[in-house]
Protein backbone atom coordinates (compact mmCIF):
# COMPACT_ATOMS: atom_id res chain seq x y z
CA UNK A 1 0.00 0.00 0.00
CA UNK A 2 2.97 2.19 0.28
CA UNK A 3 3.30 2.40 -3.78
CA UNK A 4 -0.43 2.87 -4.03
CA UNK A 5 0.03 6.28 -2.04
CA UNK A 6 2.94 7.52 -3.97
CA UNK A 7 1.11 7.51 -6.54
CA UNK A 8 -1.59 9.67 -5.17
CA UNK A 9 -2.34 13.03 -3.03
CA UNK A 10 -4.88 10.49 -0.45
CA UNK A 11 -3.82 9.37 2.34
CA UNK A 12 -4.53 5.22 2.58
CA UNK A 13 -5.71 3.75 5.10
CA UNK A 14 -5.03 -0.25 5.21
CA UNK A 15 -7.20 -2.13 7.72
CA UNK A 16 -6.07 -5.84 8.58
CA UNK A 17 -6.30 -8.29 11.42
CA UNK A 18 -3.29 -9.59 12.86
CA UNK A 19 -2.75 -12.54 15.49
CA UNK A 20 -0.34 -11.26 18.40
CA UNK A 21 2.54 -14.28 18.40
CA UNK A 22 2.94 -15.78 21.82
CA UNK A 23 -0.07 -13.76 23.52
CA UNK A 24 -1.98 -17.63 24.13
CA UNK A 25 -1.44 -19.33 27.34
CA UNK A 26 -2.28 -22.82 27.02
CA UNK A 27 -2.26 -23.51 30.69
CA UNK A 28 -4.43 -20.72 31.11
CA UNK A 29 -6.67 -21.79 28.28
CA UNK A 30 -6.36 -18.31 27.10
CA UNK A 31 -6.49 -17.70 23.12
CA UNK A 32 -4.19 -15.66 21.25
CA UNK A 33 -5.31 -12.05 21.28
CA UNK A 34 -6.33 -11.22 17.52
CA UNK A 35 -6.34 -6.88 16.66
CA UNK A 36 -7.09 -5.23 13.89
CA UNK A 37 -5.48 -1.86 13.03
CA UNK A 38 -5.80 0.98 10.36
CA UNK A 39 -2.24 2.20 9.02
CA UNK A 40 -1.48 5.71 7.95
CA UNK A 41 0.58 5.17 4.81
CA UNK A 42 1.22 9.09 4.77
CA UNK A 43 2.40 8.67 8.27
CA UNK A 44 3.76 5.30 8.47
CA UNK A 45 2.05 4.91 11.55
CA UNK A 46 -0.88 2.71 13.13
CA UNK A 47 -4.11 5.32 13.75
CA UNK A 48 -6.56 3.16 15.23
CA UNK A 49 -6.53 -0.60 16.69
CA UNK A 50 -9.55 -2.58 18.19
CA UNK A 51 -9.19 -6.12 19.69
CA UNK A 52 -11.43 -8.90 18.69
CA UNK A 53 -12.54 -12.40 20.44
CA UNK A 54 -11.16 -14.40 17.25
CA UNK A 55 -10.20 -13.86 13.67
CA UNK A 56 -13.32 -14.57 12.15
CA UNK A 57 -14.86 -11.55 14.26
CA UNK A 58 -12.96 -8.92 11.73
CA UNK A 59 -15.80 -8.16 9.52
CA UNK A 60 -17.62 -7.12 12.22
CA UNK A 61 -14.92 -5.04 14.24
CA UNK A 62 -13.79 -3.39 11.53
CA UNK A 63 -16.67 -1.10 10.57
CA UNK A 64 -16.19 -0.43 14.80
CA UNK A 65 -12.83 0.44 13.43
CA UNK A 66 -14.02 2.39 10.84
CA UNK A 67 -16.57 4.59 13.04
CA UNK A 68 -12.95 6.01 15.03
CA UNK A 69 -11.86 7.05 12.55
CA UNK A 70 -11.55 9.95 10.12
CA UNK A 71 -11.51 8.52 7.19
CA UNK A 72 -12.91 11.79 4.49
CA UNK A 73 -11.11 12.16 1.65
CA UNK A 74 -9.05 8.98 2.55
CA UNK A 75 -8.66 5.77 0.31
CA UNK A 76 -9.32 2.76 2.78
CA UNK A 77 -7.62 -0.68 1.63
CA UNK A 78 -8.88 -4.35 3.71
CA UNK A 79 -7.73 -7.79 2.49
CA UNK A 80 -10.15 -10.43 0.87
CA UNK A 81 -12.06 -10.87 4.66
CA UNK A 82 -13.01 -7.37 4.32
CA UNK A 83 -14.13 -6.93 1.17
CA UNK A 84 -18.02 -6.76 2.04
CA UNK A 85 -21.02 -4.46 1.17
CA UNK A 86 -21.83 -3.04 3.97
CA UNK A 87 -18.01 -2.06 5.13
CA UNK A 88 -18.06 -0.59 1.48
CA UNK A 89 -21.01 1.18 2.43
CA UNK A 90 -19.94 2.55 5.92
CA UNK A 91 -16.98 4.03 3.89
CA UNK A 92 -18.72 5.93 1.25
CA UNK A 93 -21.52 7.11 4.13
CA UNK A 94 -17.84 8.63 5.87
CA UNK A 95 -16.44 10.08 2.75
CA UNK A 96 -13.88 7.73 2.02
CA UNK A 97 -13.03 5.60 -1.24
CA UNK A 98 -11.82 1.83 -0.82
CA UNK A 99 -10.00 -0.43 -2.78
CA UNK A 100 -10.53 -3.95 -1.85
CA UNK A 101 -9.21 -7.63 -2.88
CA UNK A 102 -11.82 -9.58 -4.20
CA UNK A 103 -11.52 -13.40 -3.95
CA UNK A 104 -13.55 -16.39 -2.81
CA UNK A 105 -15.48 -15.19 -0.34
CA UNK A 106 -17.52 -12.99 -2.88
CA UNK A 107 -18.20 -16.04 -4.78
CA UNK A 108 -20.49 -14.26 -8.17
CA UNK A 109 -18.44 -11.21 -7.70
CA UNK A 110 -15.04 -13.16 -7.94
CA UNK A 111 -16.29 -15.63 -10.00
CA UNK A 112 -17.21 -12.59 -12.96
CA UNK A 113 -13.62 -11.03 -12.48
CA UNK A 114 -12.00 -14.18 -13.04
CA UNK A 115 -14.06 -14.65 -16.57
CA UNK A 116 -13.97 -10.78 -17.31
CA UNK A 117 -10.41 -10.29 -16.27
CA UNK A 118 -8.06 -13.22 -18.59
CA UNK A 119 -4.47 -12.30 -18.82
CA UNK A 120 -5.09 -11.10 -23.00
CA UNK A 121 -7.79 -8.43 -20.91
CA UNK A 122 -4.81 -7.29 -18.62
CA UNK A 123 -2.50 -6.44 -20.85
CA UNK A 124 -5.07 -3.83 -22.48
CA UNK A 125 -2.85 -0.53 -22.65
CA UNK A 126 -6.00 1.24 -22.38
CA UNK A 127 -6.04 0.46 -18.62
CA UNK A 128 -4.01 2.09 -16.08
CA UNK A 129 -1.56 -0.60 -14.66
CA UNK A 130 0.97 -0.66 -11.61
CA UNK A 131 3.00 -3.72 -10.91
CA UNK A 132 5.38 -4.24 -8.04
CA UNK A 133 7.59 -7.05 -6.86
CA UNK A 134 8.17 -7.95 -3.28
CA UNK A 135 10.30 -10.92 -1.73
CA UNK A 136 9.50 -11.53 1.84
CA UNK A 137 8.86 -14.72 4.18
CA UNK A 138 11.32 -16.74 1.06
CA UNK A 139 8.61 -16.12 -1.63
CA UNK A 140 8.59 -13.17 -4.22
CA UNK A 141 4.83 -11.41 -4.84
CA UNK A 142 4.48 -10.00 -7.75
CA UNK A 143 0.85 -7.19 -7.14
CA UNK A 144 -0.32 -5.74 -10.71
CA UNK A 145 -2.96 -3.18 -10.16
CA UNK A 146 -5.45 -2.55 -13.13
CA UNK A 147 -7.67 0.58 -13.29
CA UNK A 148 -10.50 0.67 -15.26
CA UNK A 149 -14.06 1.80 -15.86
CA UNK A 150 -16.66 -0.90 -14.80
CA UNK A 151 -17.23 -3.44 -17.87
CA UNK A 152 -20.87 -4.22 -19.06
CA UNK A 153 -20.78 -7.43 -17.80
CA UNK A 154 -20.34 -6.27 -14.58
CA UNK A 155 -22.51 -2.86 -14.23
CA UNK A 156 -24.83 -4.55 -12.14
CA UNK A 157 -22.43 -5.43 -9.28
CA UNK A 158 -22.72 -1.09 -8.90
CA UNK A 159 -26.08 -1.62 -7.90
CA UNK A 160 -25.00 -4.20 -5.18
CA UNK A 161 -21.62 -1.57 -3.85
CA UNK A 162 -21.91 1.26 -2.96
CA UNK A 163 -19.29 3.60 -4.61
CA UNK A 164 -17.88 1.19 -7.30
CA UNK A 165 -17.09 3.03 -10.04
CA UNK A 166 -13.57 1.57 -11.21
Amino acid sequence: MRDCHSSNDKDVIAIDGKTLRHSYDKSLRKGAIHAISAFSTMHSLVIGQIKTDEKSNEITAIPELINMLDIKGKVITTDAMGCQKDIAEKIQIQGGDYLFAVKGNQGRFNKSFEEKFQLKELNNPEHDSYAISEKSQGREEIRLYIVCDVPDELIDFTFEWKGLKK
